[in-house]
């Protein structure tokens, strides 16, 4: 974190930061199962509308149990667990600078879109174009309050950028990028691109690396073959939230 006094006072401020990060991600994360359990269909399928037992879903907000209290979609506690750990990240490396919102509010769907990904190997639509949009909405407020950390300018030309590459690298294989990727990058290098073009590099090298690991530990464990096709988005995202971490805390 940039030129802090290490005064007691901002030391408390940082610690309510992180735990009303924590408060807010693992809240946040409740609510995670329902809409990944809606949004992992196979592409071309209609979202799922009843839960397992037959009960039909009136909403996407709410919590993943049947009418008989029984959960379904993935483990809740280890959503909420990961969401609140995310955000607390974030809070910590973010401290009080007006970003931090965006990240928070940002952080839950980049959950759902792992969770989602590693699921049915899919990035609905439905959350990664308003991801975007709401992404660079959220900066461009950010950047009109004192004491931010970015620039919006960065995070437009980050996320056209970035958008362009994995557009480029779809055309070249189509089997080793989807287009869900690309539409997802439009976050990605908006995010990114706020801190930087260093932080857009970092980031973006972050998430081949983090998905060439994933690919190397599964072949080595004989749990898939060299073209076995693995979920890009997660570690896609992961690279994005350790670069955003590295930007926020040397900004």
């Amino acid at each position: 974190m940039a030129q802090w006094d290490p005064g007691g006072g901002v030391n408390l401020v940082l610690a309510l930061l992180v735990c009303g990060g924590a408060l807010w991600g693992a809240l946040a994360g409740l609510l995670v199962p329902r809409a990944a359990y809606r949004l992992s269909v196979p592409p071309g399928s209609g979202w799922r509308r009843e839960c397992p037992d037959g009960h039909p879903l009136a909403g996407w907000i709410g919590f993943a149990r049947c009418g008989g209290g029984q959960a379904y979609g993935p483990r809740a506690a280890l959503v909420t667990a990961a969401t609140g750990a995310v955000c607390a990240a974030l809070a910590l490396a973010t401290g009080p600078r007006p970003e931090l919102a965006a990240w928070l509010l940002l952080a839950p769907v980049g959950v759902l879109l792992t969770v989602v990904d590693f699921g049915v190997h899919r990035l609905p639509d439905v959350l990664t174009l308003p991801l975007a949009g709401a992404a660079l909405a959220l900066l461009g407020g950010a950047a009109l309050l004192p004491g931010h950390g970015g620039s919006w300018t960065g995070a437009l030309y980050g996320a056209l950028a970035l958008a362009g590459a994995y557009f480029v690298l779809f055309l070249v294989s189509p089997d080793g990028m989807g287009f869900g990727d690309v539409k997802l990058a439009l976050a990605l290098g908006a995010v990114l691109g706020w801190y930087g073009w260093g932080v857009l590099l970092l980031g973006t090298f972050a998430g081949f690396l983090l998905a060439s690991l994933y690919g190397a530990a599964l072949v080595a464990v004989r749990r898939a073959g060299r073209k076995t096709a693995i979920p890009f988005g997660p570690f896609l995202l992961g690279g994005a939230f350790l670069g955003v971490l590295l930007g926020a805390y040397t900004a």
